[in-house]
């Protein structure tokens, strides 16, 4: 079987997205089939590169640059994106390559119409794996209202499900956004969860034990800090923790958000946090094994449901969450039916202390706790699962609801 995967996020990037998708790819491999790999590349000056990676063959397009630029810029490129992608795919080696399967990650919303161009190049079905529901959440922040800009968003990302046969959304609460999407016949929805592979374990460049939280109980929060995580009230944790010289937070990662909290930090002379910059997804596990328990955010003005990649790379290294998530997400089900931690919906740093403090005994106390982590990754967020789950949904004869 041949399938082409369209992404806009691949190594050598350190995104959580673009982890999942070189695992991904990796597994496609393994498993026997024939992967074709393609992506915008911003800084290239010819029109296409081909590579080799792990056994698929990556095609990388030159494309405007939609990456750390002003919103304006970035939302014109992105239109642009699939048709220059599109444009220099023509003058590329795999111009007339056929596929038995399309599969594209979403976000990016945008590639819709290289989709489209692919399907009828090869008459092939096509299966979007979406794990951010664009424009919505970005009303629910109200980082947006329900304007132009919001209708003409919305426009792009139903024409993206228009070109879908088959969508994979995050969690079952994501099921309501595509009740209208659902009613052609012949297209089907399902829940793929999240997924990783097992890292290429390295030495991690941080050593808890160096710094000023040597000897002390550690949360870590390793991914991006932005405006989607509302990450404020987790220095309002450390503040209310400071008296106890036992336990410390650890912030690993960047974001828009990343120099703001760090000011904060020092403003309140917070001196049980620790910030470090983004590190190789491969140094992931040493950094955990280092700590005690790992810390999910997602700002409470979320409606839809998302189970974060870092609660993944959590419970695949066994270490328990505390979580600070909006109210009625999946994931807070997920982790007091599994026992994997301790889960606060209301944002009430009262209540979150409580629980760091719940979570801290668990650790002390509850030997399987660990174990329960790894676990519910083995069963529910193994690669090797995924692609199977998406390769029986593009081999199937008919596509109907999951």
């Amino acid at each position: 079987m041949r399938i082409v995967l369209i992404a806009d996020t691949f190594l050598p990037l350190r995104s959580s997205g673009a982890v999942q998708l070189r695992d991904l790819s990796r597994e496609f491999s393994r498993q026997g089939y024939f992967l074709s790999i393609l992506l915008p590349a911003p800084n290239q000056s010819e029109p296409w590169k081909l590579e080799e990676f792990d056994g698929a063959q990556v095609l990388r397009l030159k494309a405007p640059r939609t990456k750390d630029i002003d919103y304006v810029r970035r939302t014109l490129a992105e239109l642009v994106m699939p048709f220059a992608m599109l444009r220099n795919f023509r003058k590329s080696p795999l111009a007339m390559e056929c596929w038995d399967g399309i599969v594209w990650y979403s976000p990016s919303i945008f590639h819709g119409p290289l989709v489209s161009a692919l399907k009828k190049l090869s008459g092939c079905k096509s299966y979007l794996v979406i794990r951010d529901i664009f424009p919505e959440w970005a009303v629910d922040m109200e980082l947006m209202e329900r304007g132009l800009p919001y209708r003409f968003f919305d426009a792009i990302a139903r024409y993206q499900y228009s070109v879908a046969d088959i969508i994979g959304v995050q969690t079952p609460g994501n099921r309501r956004y595509f009740s209208a999407w659902l009613e052609k016949p012949g297209r089907r929805l399902e829940v793929l969860q999240n997924w990783l592979d097992q890292p290429v374990q390295k030495p991690c460049s941080i050593r808890v034990n160096e710094t000023t939280l040597a000897g002390r109980r550690v949360f870590v929060y390793a991914g991006n800090m932005g405006v989607a995580q509302g990450m404020g009230i987790l220095l309002d944790l450390a503040e209310k923790l400071h008296s106890r010289i036992d336990v410390g937070f650890l912030f690993v990662g960047r974001g828009s958000d990343l120099d703001r909290l760090k000011e904060m930090a020092q403003l309140r002379q917070l001196d049980n946090v620790e910030f470090f910059d983004e590190i190789a997804p491969d140094e992931i596990p040493d950094l955990y094994a280092q700590c005690d328990a790992g810390v999910v955010a997602l700002d409470p003005r979320h409606k839809s449901h998302n189970i974060p990649g870092k609660f993944l790379t959590y419970m695949q290294s066994g270490l328990p969450v505390l979580a600070n998530i909006n109210a009625g997400n999946d994931l807070a089900e997920m982790i007091r039916n599994e026992c994997v931690g301790q889960v606060c919906e209301c944002n009430q740093v009262d209540e979150l202390l409580l629980l760091a403090e719940k979570l801290l005994d668990q650790i002390e106390t509850n030997s399987s706790l660990s174990a329960r982590c790894i676990a519910l990754f083995e069963r529910e967020f193994t690669v090797k699962n995924t692609v199977k789950q998406i390769v029986e949904a593009l081999s199937a004869n008919d596509a109907s609801q999951s």
